[in-house]
Formats: C-alpha cells, sequence, structure tokens
C-alpha cells in the first residue's frame, strides 16, 4: 500500500475547503458568543477513566484508546466532547449559577457514525448549566437555529422527541439491558412485528404505549394523539406538554416530532431535537436535555446543549465563490512593501506574484491589483 494514503473514512481538508470551514467555526464561535457562551479547549485525550466516565457503551466503542508512554495509563482520543465540558463545569469552573460553555475541535470515532461520514468530525457546540426550566431547552435551540443560519443553511426543520416518554413507559419491568437494547432498536427501525413479540410479557398499558410510538411521528398533531393512546403517566404528560411549548415558540420554523426516536436513549433526560436542512437525510445538528451528565463527576445539575460537525455543514451548503483579493508584483522596494503592508492591516488579501509565476492560478479570484503610479503605488480594478 502506498505510503500516502490515509485511512478509510479520513482525508485531508484542501483549501477552499479549509478556507469556507474557518470561516464558519469563526462565524458560529462568534454566534455563541453573542448568547454569552464561553468558550473552553478541553484536551484531545484523558485518560480513559476519565473520558469514558458514565458515557455508556456506545460511547466506549466510538473510542481510540492508546498507553500513555510516560505512566502507563490508558488513555483514550476524545469521541465527544460533551463530557468533557461536564467535567469543566463541575470540576474546574464549579460556578452555583448558570454557566454557558461552548467549544470547537476535533473529535475521532472508530467508526463511522452514518453512511459517508469522516472518523473525525470538527464537533461545534455550546451547552448551558444550573437551569432546570424549559427557558435554557429554547435557548440552546435558538442558538441551535441562528447557527445554523449563520452557515447560510436553507430550509431548516426541527424534529423533536422526548426521553421520558420511553422510559416512563419501560420503567419498573424488570427487563435486562439486552432486552431493553433490542427494544430501543425496534422502535428506532420502527418495526413493529418484533416489537410486539418483545412486548408480549408486558403489563397491558406498557405494552399498548411501546407499540402506539412506533405510529407517533408527524406534524404537532402527534402530539394531541399521544395525549390519547398514551398512560396518563406523569412523566408522559410533562413531556407532551414541553414539546409542545418548545415547539409553539419557534415560529415559522417547521417542526414534526418522532416520539418512537431513542438516539441517545441513555445519555438524554428530557427534551431532544435534530435540525435537517432541506434535502439532507441526517440530520445538521443534534441536541437536548441530559440532567445526569455531570453526576459521575460529583455534581448532578440541569444541563441542555447541541453539537454539529462543521465539515458536514460546509459540505451541506456548497462551495463558497473564490475570495476577492489584490494581485501585487513582487520587490524589495520599501514603498511597494510599506503599500501591501497598510493594504493587509486593512483586512486585505494581497497575494504577491513570485517571479515565473504570473499566469499561475490558485482558489483565490484577484479582481484587483497593486500598481505604480504618480510615485505611488494605488490599487486599480482589474
Amino acid at each position: 500500500m502506498s505510503a500516502w494514503v490515509l485511512p478509510d473514512h479520513i482525508a485531508d481538508v484542501l483549501p477552499s475547503e479549509a478556507r469556507h470551514i474557518e470561516e464558519l467555526r469563526r462565524a458560529l464561535l462568534d454566534a455563541a458568543r453573542g448568547y454569552g457562551y464561553e468558550l473552553v479547549m478541553p484536551p484531545l485525550l484523558e485518560h480513559l477513566e476519565s473520558l469514558l466516565t458514565g458515557t455508556g457503551e456506545a460511547l466506549d466503542l466510538q473510542t481510540f484508546k492508546l498507553v500513555d508512554q510516560l505512566s502507563g495509563r490508558m488513555m483514550g482520543l476524545r469521541a465527544d466532547t460533551t463530557p468533557q465540558v461536564a467535567r469543566i463545569d463541575a470540576h474546574l469552573l464549579n460556578r452555583q449559577g448558570v454557566t454557558r460553555l461552548c467549544y470547537c475541535g476535533p473529535v475521532v470515532h472508530t467508526r463511522p457514525d452514518r453512511p459517508h461520514a469522516t472518523r473525525e468530525p470538527l464537533q461545534l457546540g455550546a451547552e448551558i448549566y444550573g437551569h432546570a426550566g424549559l427557558e435554557a431547552d429554547l435557548e440552546i435551540l435558538q442558538l441551535s437555529l441562528d447557527c445554523l443560519r449563520a452557515a447560510n443553511v436553507q430550509g431548516l426543520a426541527v424534529d423533536m422527541g422526548d426521553a421520558r416518554i420511553a422510559r416512563a413507559l419501560l420503567a419498573d419491568l424488570g427487563l435486562t439491558s439486552e432486552h431493553l437494547a433490542r427494544v430501543h432498536a425496534a422502535l428506532a427501525n420502527k418495526d413493529a412485528t418484533e416489537l410486539a413479540s418483545l412486548c408480549q410479557d408486558f403489563p397491558q398499558a406498557s405494552r399498548d404505549g411501546v407499540l402506539a410510538l412506533v405510529q407517533l411521528y408527524g406534524d404537532a398533531s402527534i402530539l394531541q394523539t399521544a395525549e390519547h393512546v398514551l398512560p396518563a403517566l406523569p412523566a408522559i404528560q410533562a413531556a407532551l406538554r414541553d414539546l409542545q411549548w418548545l415547539s409553539a415558540q419557534l415560529g415559522d420554523t417547521p417542526v414534526t416530532f418522532d416520539l418512537a426516536d431513542l438516539r441517545g436513549y441513555a445519555y438524554y433526560s428530557g427534551a431532544r431535537f435534530a435540525i435537517y436542512a432541506q434535502g439532507a437525510s441526517d440530520a445538521l445538528v443534534r441536541g437536548g436535555r441530559y440532567d445526569e451528565v455531570g453526576a459521575v463527576f460529583g455534581r448532578n445539575r440541569p444541563a441542555v446543549g447541541f453539537s454539529l460537525d462543521l465539515k458536514q455543514v460546509v459540505g451541506a451548503v456548497g462551495p463558497r465563490p473564490l475570495r476577492a483579493v489584490i494581485r501585487a508584483p513582487w520587490g524589495h522596494a520599501a514603498d511597494l512593501r510599506s503599500a501591501i503592508a497598510a493594504l493587509r492591516a486593512q483586512g486585505e488579501t494581497v497575494v504577491c506574484v513570485l517571479p515565473g509565476h504570473e499566469s499561475e492560478v490558485d482558489e483565490f479570484h484577484c479582481d484587483r491589483v497593486l500598481i505604480p503610479a504618480a510615485g505611488q503605488w494605488i490599487v486599480q480594478a482589474i
């Protein structure tokens, strides 16, 4: 095998796409800062027991593991940043009130998490700790939508669910972890036949409720249907009320519901959401409430957040046009160098054409040129 061939689902990012990703990173972090979120930069690798504490089997399987040559302890490359941010909130900041944190950095997966995905996403996210009310859920939803709008993503639509519904239906049934996993898989696949087999020994109310979830997806009318067909358990009623309130706050943004979607079931503790773009089969953003995320770090307080992969977002909006720049001749003259430095200080990109390369083309669109005129250097449109 050639030495330059990269591993499967790992790729270099070339100049135009890299520029696009970096511009989006800045724009989205600025959007988060506009809401009052503070930037944190957790390390790419940690001791394994810290990195995977309380995260569940799914993240364990997605984590690359290695031995620290200094200590001999097992370490892991992070596959998700949220547990690290929860650790920062719990142990390093340890604030009593509301804490808003955001981040952006690479994560590494042992396997791609969806078809055609990279195993090295550039994960950007935001989290708010310390407020149990729906106001925090709504703020995260609005920020995630604003981030996608800042990226010029068109045709946004939100899909919502709530982990409390399935949890309430399956509570106190004494299911083994294997049986529970099979129920979750059948619900996710909307496999009514498999689900009926798995639920045949459930109490009737639980069995009927679980089977009803398979059909409970669609527009806002689904919430009214759910009120009639699901057991009147307090957790279910609270979840339906919260979903109704949150969706009503989103104005003209289309909202659908899928009460059988258990993606992240072991992770989320309340309302969860996914945001799609027009024509996209995969969600660009996933988020929701995960109040137990800090419990393993000794600080179990309310938490809600979202994350996205900047590489995926860039792929959803298409390439940006070439950036307009100024072409300048290469030279030693002090006045030329001074003119170029002044333009760059103003935020312009000035490309000096090296001798013998005047006809070459790069990713920049040179629409102006720096030329001598009347004893000074001026910019002239091409």
